[in-house]
């Protein structure tokens, strides 16, 4: 019998809550303890009681001696901590973005190489069937391709406080942005090489700008714009916004919204994680006319009502996860696709700041 990984599970946000119950629930994995800067004054779900605590990361990497370790804390101690657990010894499943900054995200890269440890980024989108499948459909369309897509959500309740921490680390476009443009890469399959950025402080509660807008083009003539906004001002209109045109036609998802939710005292659809990934459909659109003009083929509406819920992922990426620590999986297209996800979304705030298009290498 092949013994379990032996993971330490670091932060308990969303994301990290949602990992531990996968490892929780997956037989490939024990979890050897938690840890947080906060974990004393936080509510551990049921699945996890009774396991050793830490405050202190490497305390806890001394102590538990982990075979893994997945890193679900701000972003700005993302790098650190990979390549303080790698050098332990430890396979490492990182939540995006790999690092704040270039430099970092490739000596994590380079540390994984060297150590020979497995890094696994927390592409979320990488594992789900109706974006594989949007992907896919893209790649029908011709070129170039117009990518339109958006994250916009609005901060009520639990998701102010969220979405004001996150922005102490990484503004909405680079946060969220790594998801969307590395779609966009996977699309076009071509190489990213001009990047614009606008942005604008909406937010009084929060230091940087709460608003932001990229633009890049790729060097078969592909273009793409990525939209993100938080905070309690952010229009619920609009905000899932998914679409891939070319000269064969186009691809949309569609999705529903919840009807009937108190707003007053719910988080908003916007900011429903579960929203995050979820399409409900996808319409297929056809360009072709026929000598009368009209289209000679209908749109085809595609239904992804039984997609996989938003922990089904998160289950889905640690499966993925203990395969390719198993099987000695190849990871280095995927270590690269991370790294420059990361290169255009900092691009995008470089340019914001610089008031320039950054042009890249």
């Amino acid at each position: 019998m092949i013994a379990p990984v032996k993971i330490l599970v670091v932060g308990l946000g969303n994301m990290g809550r949602s990992h531990a119950i996968s490892y929780a629930n997956n037989p490939g994995f024990e979890i050897v303890g938690l840890m947080s800067r906060s974990i004393k004054s936080a509510t551990i779900p049921d699945q996890l009681q009774g396991l050793p605590l830490f405050e202190d990361f490497g305390a806890a990497l001394a102590t538990t001696r982990p075979d893994a370790v997945s890193i679900n804390s701000w972003p700005n101690t993302h790098a650190e901590y990979a390549i303080r657990a790698m050098e332990a010894g430890a396979h490492v499943f990182m939540e995006k973005p790999i690092a704040t900054n270039i430099a970092d995200a490739n000596k994590v890269v380079a540390t994984a190489r060297r150590t020979n440890r497995k890094l696994v980024l927390g592409y979320i989108l990488r594992v789900h069937p109706s974006w594989i499948k949007f992907i896919e459909l893209s790649k029908t369309l011709g070129k170039p391709l117009v990518m339109r897509m958006n994250l916009n959500q609005q901060s009520n309740g639990p998701a102010w406080t969220g979405h004001k921490n996150l922005m102490d680390s990484l503004i909405p476009i680079v946060d969220c942005g790594v998801h969307y443009v590395d779609v966009m890469c996977q699309m076009t399959g071509a190489r990213p090489v001009r990047v614009h950025g606008i942005g604008a402080k909406l937010w009084n509660a929060a230091e940087k700008q709460n608003y932001g807008h990229l633009h890049v083009t790729f060097d078969d003539g592909s273009i793409g714009w990525y939209e993100a906004g938080w905070g309690p001002m952010m229009s619920e209109t609009a905000y899932f916004v998914k679409d891939v045109i070319g000269p064969n036609g186009s691809v949309s998802m569609v999705p529903t919204s919840s009807e009937g939710k108190d707003k007053l005292s719910q988080v908003t659809d916007s900011a429903d994680i579960d929203r995050h990934t979820k399409t409900d459909m996808l319409r297929y659109h056809h360009a072709e006319v026929g000598p009368d003009k009209n289209f000679t083929r209908p749109d085809e509406f595609i239904s992804t009502e039984d997609e996989p819920t938003h922990q089904d992922l998160c289950d889905r990426e640690q499966a993925f996860f203990l395969k390719a620590i198993r099987e000695d999986l190849d990871l280095n297209d995927a270590m690269q696709a991370a790294v420059s996800s990361l290169e255009i979304v900092l691009a995008a705030e470089q340019s914001i700041h610089e008031r320039r298009v950054v042009e890249l290498a």
